[in-house]
């Protein structure tokens, strides 16, 4: 009777923490994971896999509707595969998110992490100059640069990697303020800590104190809205290409978009096929951005 007994709280008191532990995580999160490791996957080897060249045009296959028997996406108008630009668009378009808002990233916080800690008249100038950038739209700032920058005409066509370089600095340089005032807030939460003014008080050096206790604590809230920049920069990218001074050729999704939206009565998935790409991947930047941050607000209640 007493072992009965015993299993059955047993089994009561275990079933909660099972449950629980298997839903830790939601759903959207592995939704997110999946979806970005697919891309990730798609960008770094997508050229192993048994797809045509994304620039080649294939003229006895002039607009094929997806699930075709040799295109499996289908084409567009003018022969070109869906599912190879896709993938070429993949690659292009991770490789100037990922740099613009990792070099971004990386010198907004320096800028922020910095100016907070030492406050004082660099601190002041700083979230001014912060607030000057905020104040500029991104589209628009991207725009004038593009523009002056990597001008093109008939005369002088700017080439594919002076385009791609320009987009990249013009995106790194958005990101600067939208990382950097995250950093600043961070920084100065983090600075009035009890463990941080022990240090200060010990002698230990500034810089000593910014890289083993600042950093570490301010490098998640930077991580939890780099994903979300992420998704900020592939949707100007988009619209720059729209525009018709980001990357030509249809190299990305948004010059994919971009090429196929005068066709969309006649080819919808040359517009559907990247829009959903785009689509997806920024809301799985954004849901694995709220993850983290989420995971940021409890580690932080428990310090």
């Amino acid at each position: 009777m007493s072992e009965t007994s015993q299993l059955s709280t047993t089994d009561v008191i275990d079933t909660p923490v099972k449950v629980r532990r298997k839903r830790k995580r939601p759903l959207g999160f592995y939704f997110a994971a999946t979806w970005i490791a697919l891309i990730i996957f798609l960008a770094v080897f997508g050229w192993i896999l048994p797809a045509p060249s994304w620039d080649t045009s294939f003229y006895d296959s002039l607009g094929v509707h997806p699930f075709h028997h040799s295109h499996i996406l289908g084409t567009t108008l003018d022969g070109y595969d869906m599912f190879a630009g896709l993938v070429n668009g993949a690659r292009l378009s991770v490789f100037v998110s990922l740099v613009s808002v990792t070099i971004g990233g990386a010198i907004g916080t320096f800028i922020g992490v910095t100016s907070a800690y030492f406050r004082g008249k660099i601190d002041m100038i700083v979230t001014m100059a912060f607030n000057v950038m905020l104040s500029i739209p991104n589209l628009v700032l991207s725009l004038a640069l593009l523009s002056v920058l990597a001008y093109s005409d008939e005369n002088h066509p700017a080439t594919m990697s002076r385009r791609v370089g320009v987009l990249m600095l013009s995106l790194t340089i958005v990101i600067i303020p939208i990382l950097g005032r995250i950093a600043r807030g961070a920084t100065l939460q983090w600075s009035s800590r009890e463990f941080v003014l022990a240090s200060k008080s010990m002698g230990t050096k500034n810089f000593t104190i910014i890289r083993k206790h600042i950093l570490p604590n301010v490098a998640p809230a930077i991580l939890a809205i780099g994903f979300l920049a992420i998704g900020s920069v592939i949707i100007v990218e988009g619209s720059l290409a729209i525009l018709g001074i980001g990357v030509p050729g249809g190299a990305s999704w948004g010059s994919m978009l971009a090429n196929g939206r005068g066709n969309i009565a006649y080819s919808p998935w040359e517009v559907y096929l990247p829009a959903g790409a785009i689509a997806l991947t920024v809301i799985s930047c954004n849901w694995f951005g709220d993850y983290v941050r989420t995971s940021l607000d409890k580690r932080e209640s428990k310090i």
